[in-house]
């Protein structure tokens, strides 16, 4: 709720953080994979650059310097307070180098201090900033108002050491800022994760939705069920990568020990986060029954690999064995995790195996059901149940409404927002999490350098204008919205550091929605702080997404010229460029360019550079060059943005629909026949195809490995229709070798312009065959 801390941190939570400070068992005050760089100097009062952006913020004239050597200071008899003191001491040393010196007593006179005190709120989370010229004091009635009190200070610290004098009077406007982790599809290492949820917190963001279980994995140690990581935490990757140098397939994958795990909750838990554990069921149960058949619908293993993307037919089976098995593991689970709420996920289970088992059926006429969804009702009412009698709360995505819910249980609405307006309208509490806006795998813009993830954007200005209040609701289901998370689906991040690429700075636009009054949110504002923002998460040791901040390029041959439009992604700052060496000018219009040339660009801020200096080479070659990104689809949008398939960390990234792979480029001057050169790659085809709801779509070969063709358009046909103007055979390697291969060839002259089809013929639906760049260059330029 807005002035409560509702659902996100239990009572359970709290003492155990409270025990573990009393033993000494956390080292609250350390943040991991920080460095100390220098103390910079700077005597001006600095701007006020907070995010997520304050609820009440009042400037007045003065300043106060921080500097080595000054003291900050609790109440002797507060181990909180003090345990806060702590971690602001040691981050601002870590990010800053300044050293401060910590007592716990009043006697001492102090620069800084950290007290208990009422802040005119029942928030939990609620705190007070003043600073002065004479010092600076954080109060709150709770240890969660005094750390968030401290990341404020902090924020302002890192920035500039001379502090602006001001009062800070804050709060959040929901109880639930969440981020989503998918451990399942990838697995990272808990250091990793450690780093993460120091980024999170320095954002007032407080809980980790930690998915742990998936089709394609079981991450989370089991101690009375141990083939579920011994046979479910390791697989064989897709592909070239599912083999060694020698051909010999490869293991891949890892999972939590519960010592792993207990460290984790105990680490997040100092820095305000609640880990929320998720484990799957009824649906995305492969791994768990890869484990264990006898917990499936049929018996018997399954007869998939783990290595696929999408949502398998797998079903748990509705026996009391099963049941027990599943509740056994719900209370390891409960017994490592203390959070009030217990994800069951709920999501894509696809009922064929239950439709087409005469047992379930007979099962189903037996407990008076209607069908399939009846009964997942019923499943997840049970297992629901279990929960609530360890005293905790179900929670799971929106499919849990179909068929009927407990009536305790909490909705968490990814596809769009109708699941959460029907769980408030039903009384039930909702989290927001629709896609693809919230879904942080989703490209942060058009950019073909953007990392591989789905197709779809969701740009930073689109996750920060997230309106959190769906149209038509009351002010009486409104209270129901306790929050909002970001998911980030890992199917296409296969390290940590792309993890955070892709989820930064979008998780920071993120932590303003959850945190901040919706009168506060200024777009302006906040894109105007966000070199402070990317020189913040610089200090915490995180990677984050540059290219959406980086001037593009796009080229239109003009006769003798070629007009050159420098686009600006998110259309935040100036862009300054230089052509051919000449003196940076801002950019404000199209530029008509003699070629060859040379264009150098860069964005800027009030000044200061954002993300790195681009440099762009115009000539003939260039300007009849397309990446795949820059290409169209011939059929529907391209959902993926996909890795080739070599080893190694430089790879080409191809904008593809796997399901109907073919591009057109439009509206192209034939009338002196074309010179191509295409370089082309693979990804393997490791995508379920949902038992048919998606057709896979490829033409048979002509030669042993298949061909690229290209065909003149007929009308908008939605495939690669029309006569067939150049084939250009792929060879041996293509297969064998899965780097990139570069062809080339010929297209003859035809009269005016035609919109052309790019695709691929191949042998089989593995490997699929794709574009990296085309250059279909007007024969005439190739002429001496």
């Amino acid at each position: 709720m807005k002035n409560e801390q509702k659902g996100t941190i239990s009572t359970l939570a709290r003492n155990q953080y409270r025990i573990a400070v009393g033993f000494g068992l956390l080292l609250a005050g350390v943040f991991t994979g920080l460095y100390a760089p220098a103390a910079r100097s700077a005597e001006a009062v600095q701007a006020v650059h907070i995010t997520p952006a304050p609820a009440d913020l009042a400037t007045r004239d003065g300043h106060f310097r921080l500097a080595s050597g000054m003291v900050i200071a609790t109440a002797a008899d507060d181990i909180e307070a003090y345990g806060v003191a702590r971690q602001f001491q040691t981050l601002l040393m870590q990010t800053t180098g300044v050293r401060l010196t910590l007592v716990n007593t009043s006697q001492t006179p102090s620069a800084i201090r950290f007290q208990r005190g009422d802040v005119e709120s029942s928030a939990i989370e609620a705190y007070r900033l003043d600073i002065t010229r004479d010092g600076i004091t954080v109060t709150a009635p709770h240890r969660e108002g005094l750390f968030y009190g401290a990341m404020t200070l902090w924020q302002l610290a890192q920035q500039n050491p001379t502090l602006p004098a001001l009062t800070i009077r804050d709060q959040p406007r929901y109880g639930w800022r969440g981020l989503m982790l998918d451990s399942a599809r990838h697995y990272q290492s808990p250091s990793d994760i450690r780093r993460l949820i120091d980024a999170m917190a320095a954002h007032k963001l407080n809980v980790l939705h930690w998915h742990l279980t998936n089709d394609q994995a079981w991450r989370l140690e089991i101690k009375r069920y141990p083939k579920l990581t011994k046979a479910s935490a390791y697989r064989q990757l897709a592909g070239a990568q599912g083999f060694d140098t020698k051909g010999r397939p490869l293991r891949y994958g890892g999972f939590y020990s519960q010592d792993e795990v207990r460290e984790l909750v105990a680490y997040a838990r100092a820095r305000n986060i609640t880990i929320v554990p998720e484990i799957e069921m009824p649906g995305h149960a492969l791994a768990a029954i890869n484990a264990y058949p006898e917990f499936g619908v049929t018996g018997q293993p399954p007869n998939e690999s783990m290595n696929k993307w999408g949502v398998y037919p797998y079903l748990f089976n509705i026996d009391d064995a099963t049941f027990q098995f599943l509740t056994d593991v719900l209370d390891e689970v409960m017994d490592l995790f203390p959070s009030d709420y217990i994800h069951i996920g709920g999501d894509e289970a696809i009922k064929n195996q239950w439709r087409d088992s005469p047992y379930i059926q007979q099962r189903i006429k037996e407990l008076g059901l209607k069908d399939e969804d009846e009964l997942q009702s019923w499943f997840v009412t049970r297992i629901g149940q279990h929960i609530a009698k360890r005293g905790r709360r179900m929670i799971g995505w929106d499919e849990i409404l179909e068929g009927g819910l407990a009536p305790d249980a909490t909705v968490m609405s990814w596809r769009g927002l109708d699941g959460a307006v029907a769980a408030a309208s039903l009384g039930h509490d909702t989290v927001l999490s629709p896609e693809p806006v919230l879904y942080l795998d989703s490209a942060q813009s058009a950019s073909p350098d953007e990392p591989p993830g789905r197709g779809r954007i969701a740009s930073l200005r689109d996750v920060y204008d997230f309106n959190s209040t769906p149209e038509g609701i009351t002010p009486e289901r409104e209270a129901h919205i306790i929050g909002v998370q970001a998911n980030v689906w890992t199917e296409h991040m296969r390290h940590a550091r792309r993890i955070e690429t892709m989820v930064f700075p979008r998780l920071v636009a993120l932590s303003e929605v959850g945190w901040s009054p919706q009168g506060k949110r200024d777009w302006s504002r906040f894109s105007a702080g966000m070199p402070v923002t990317l020189n913040r998460l610089d200090a915490l040791r995180v990677t984050y997404d540059t290219v959406p901040f980086e001037p593009d390029i796009a080229f239109e041959r003009a006769g003798d010229t070629t007009k050159v439009t420098v686009i600006n992604h998110l259309g935040i700052g100036e862009i300054r460029y230089r052509l051919n060496g000449a003196a940076p000018t801002p950019y404000g219009a199209p530029l008509n360019v003699n070629m060859p040339a040379q264009i150098t660009a860069q964005t800027y801020i009030n000044g200061t550079p954002l993300g790195r200096e681009r440099t762009y080479t115009i000539s003939a070659d260039t300007v009849a060059t397309r990446k795949s990104h820059q290409l169209q689809s011939c059929g529907e949008p391209f959902p993926h943005h996909l890795e080739d398939d070599a080893p190694g960390e430089d790879r080409a990234v191809f904008a593809i629909n796997v399901y109907q792979s073919c591009w057109l480029w439009p509206q192209i001057d034939l009338s002196h026949g074309l010179d191509i050169r295409a370089v082309v790659g693979q990804v393997p085809f490791n995508f379920l195809t949902v038992n048919g709801r998606r057709k896979v779509s490829f033409e048979p070969p002509a030669t042993a490995y298949g061909e690229l063709f290209i065909r003149k358009r007929t009308g908008n046909a939605p495939t690669c229709e029309g006569e067939t103007l150049a084939t250009l055979a792929l060879p041996s390697t293509i297969i064998t070798n899965p780097r990139l291969t570069t062809l080339t060839g010929a297209v003859p002259a035809q009269g005016g312009h035609h919109d052309l089809c790019i695709g691929f013929t191949r042998p089989s639906l593995d490997p699929v065959f794709a574009i990296d760049q085309i250059t279909l260059k007007p024969a005439s330029d190739s002429q001496p």
